[in-house]
């Protein structure tokens, strides 16, 4: 049995039992309220430089599978859960979380109290943690927590490092996607509309973007703080200028990361909230459609919606919790982005409307 704790940069202390890597990490402490779909989670490139505390009390009961990855690897620095199992029960099992947290070098802590850390954290706000499955002492880990800074420009790396291609079955559209630390999940439901997908690596110039002729353009979720991608905001901007000249129609789509970017590029502010949307059961309301929806969140940042207003942006989607923005589409533009993630994954898929609505708009549609 491995020693668990977790430090608090407001030195509040846990102490629980260690499972997974013998190591520490640090990061940010923030909180997910899914009932499943841990694995769809810790892979998510989202998290990364993330310790998330998992707030529903059994995680790896089912155990980790071949299927349920976002990307190839864990990007979450640590995981936090009130129990763990340790022998699962489900026919696509290959091993259990314990098993793959080794594999994968991340450190967990189990049996401390999820509620407690879940309450301090959306009374303090997310804060820097340090994770230990090692026999380090409180001082030690308070020097860790104290060095260390968290990186808010992880958006730079956490997506391809070189030109990818993704090809759909019976392609119809061709789309540039920049690519700021996409799930997987989003790149499927593209391809299942017949969209055959370049991903490009965040810094790419937008007239290698547009070079290349594309149906529509796609910026996809990602972590750290959207004021740190300050290239890609410029070049966003370019891109938007161009969505719309003459006949020629380039509809773009942006979702959380790119929600962000896109209303930065247009003049629009961001905020970071205190502990941010994590989970998959998040009410959204559309005001197109005049319908409520269940969505999947995971982001810690939000859009002003008087920023946007002022530069030629509405306001589309609110959450139904806390009255935030999350969604927006531009009044003269085919330019549209939300903040939650409509391909779920985990969650619920009540959203996906919005992909077709992309499509709709490629085959010349009006917003």
């Amino acid at each position: 049995m491995m020693k668990g704790t977790i430090y608090l940069e407001d030195g509040t202390v846990y102490k629980g039992t260690g499972f997974g890597f013998r190591g520490t990490r640090t990061g940010e402490l923030v909180f997910n309220t899914a009932m499943t779909g841990y694995q769809k989670t810790m892979t998510d490139p989202s998290y990364e430089g993330q310790i998330i505390v998992m707030t529903y009390p059994l995680i790896g009961n089912y155990g980790v599978n071949d299927v349920d990855f976002e990307s190839n690897r864990i990007h979450a620095f640590g995981l936090v859960a009130r129990d763990v199992c340790f022998r699962p029960s489900n026919w696509r099992c290959v091993r259990t979380i314990d098993q793959w947290m080794q594999d994968e070098q991340i450190p967990g802590v189990y049996n401390v109290d999820t509620r407690e850390i879940t309450r301090r954290l959306r009374r303090m706000g997310s804060q820097k943690c340090v994770i230990s499955t090692e026999d380090i002492g409180i001082e030690e880990l308070a020097r860790i927590c104290g060095q260390h800074e968290l990186r808010g420009d992880a958006m730079k790396t956490a997506g391809v490092s070189e030109v990818t291609e993704w090809k759909a079955e019976h392609p119809r559209y061709r789309v540039a996607v920049m690519d700021f630390g996409v799930k997987r999940s989003i790149l499927r439901e593209l391809t299942a509309r017949g969209c055959d997908l370049t991903l490009f690596p965040y810094g790419t110039k937008a007239r290698t973007i547009l070079d290349m002729h594309p149906n529509g353009v796609f910026l996809t979720n990602g972590p750290g703080d959207p004021e740190e991608a300050a290239e890609a905001v410029k070049i966003t901007e370019k891109l938007v200028t161009n969505s719309n000249y003459g006949e020629q129609v380039m509809p773009i789509f942006g979702i959380c990361m790119g929600h962000q970017i896109i209303a930065l590029s247009q003049g629009g502010e961001t905020y970071k909230l205190k502990y941010g949307h994590r989970g998959g059961n998040h009410g959204v309301f559309d005001k197109n459609t005049g319908r409520s929806y269940i969505t999947s969140q995971n982001h810690g940042y939000a859009v002003k919606a008087e920023s946007i207003i002022l530069h030629g942006l509405e306001v589309t989607h609110l959450n139904l919790n806390d009255g935030t923005v999350e969604g927006m589409q531009a009044i003269d533009k085919p330019v549209f982005s939300v903040q939650f993630h409509p391909e779920s994954s985990p969650g619920p898929n009540d959203a996906g409307y919005l992909f077709d609505k992309f499509i709709e708009l490629m085959e010349g549609g009006r917003l």
